[in-house]
């Protein structure tokens, strides 16, 4: 399964690549979100891949919808996830494959097909990276809020009261920074991070994510701190430490 998953990225990339600051224009989805040919390409091509080698699973994908809906195992995908910063020319979205085994998240990739980067997690095992700027998978020990690095991707994501929840744990921490989708978690996963909290989020947007910062050393969670599932508010909590969710949470609280 994750030779295939990565294969399917594989194919994910080449398809992206051509698009990449080639003035590809967007169409607005229902719900305001851009959606560029290059998504819809790539998709088409990870579900035609997947079909090919596991025929019985189901397959969830941001632009493309739900099949088999009542299979036990079912990929995820989001093509781009971060299609601003792909529309404006900037290296830090990424392709989302993951694998939901009845109902947990059992395989996750994150792909960067500009920079050359890619992030594998599978249940019970250590992250994998490669990449040609350096790094070591593996989350670093940060104990306490007032060290931390926390991330997001934009406050545009929370309504009023969850951007109130949101300030009070970012008035606990080191420092804030913006902007990043998916790739944020990866540099999580790296250790460059150490706080990421966002709402709204979908299962093809957390569920990739959740093997690979386990597999470095971290917890994926609700705002809650309890596990997140597909029925989940889409309010995530990623910690390097797993020693920080308590407070993080207790900040978040309503």
């Amino acid at each position: 399964m994750v030779a295939v998953a990565e294969a399917a990225a594989d194919v994910a990339g080449a398809v992206i690549r051509p698009f990449f600051r080639n003035g590809v224009t967007a169409a607005l989805k229902s719900d305001q979100s851009p959606v560029t040919i290059a998504d819809r390409s790539a998709e088409a091509a990870i579900r035609a891949m997947l079909r090919e080698h596991f025929p019985a699973d189901g397959i969830l994908g941001e632009e493309f919808g739900h099949e088999r809906e009542t299979a036990r195992r079912c990929w995820v995908l989001d093509p781009i996830d971060g299609t601003r910063a792909f529309l404006t020319g900037r290296p830090v979205f990424g392709t989302l494959i993951g694998l939901i085994e009845d109902g947990r998240p059992v395989l996750g990739i994150i792909d960067q097909p500009i920079t050359g980067e890619r992030w594998v997690g599978a249940a019970g095992r250590e992250t994998r990276f490669r990449g040609p700027f350096g790094g070591q998978p593996g989350c670093r020990p940060c104990a306490r809020l007032d060290a931390a690095e926390l991330s997001c991707t934009s406050p545009d994501m929370f309504d009023a009261t969850d951007l109130t929840r949101f300030r009070r744990l970012a008035g606990a921490v080191r420092r804030v920074s913006w902007g990043g989708d998916c790739y944020g978690y990866g540099l999580l996963a790296l250790g460059q991070i150490d706080l990421i909290a966002e709402a709204d989020l979908k299962p093809w947007d957390w569920a990739p994510l959740a093997p690979i910062i386990e597999g470095a050393g971290g917890r994926l969670v609700g705002w809650d701190g309890t596990a997140l599932h597909l029925g989940c508010d889409g309010r995530v909590l990623a910690a390097g430490d797993p020693a920080l969710v308590a407070d993080a949470v207790r900040l978040l609280a309503p």
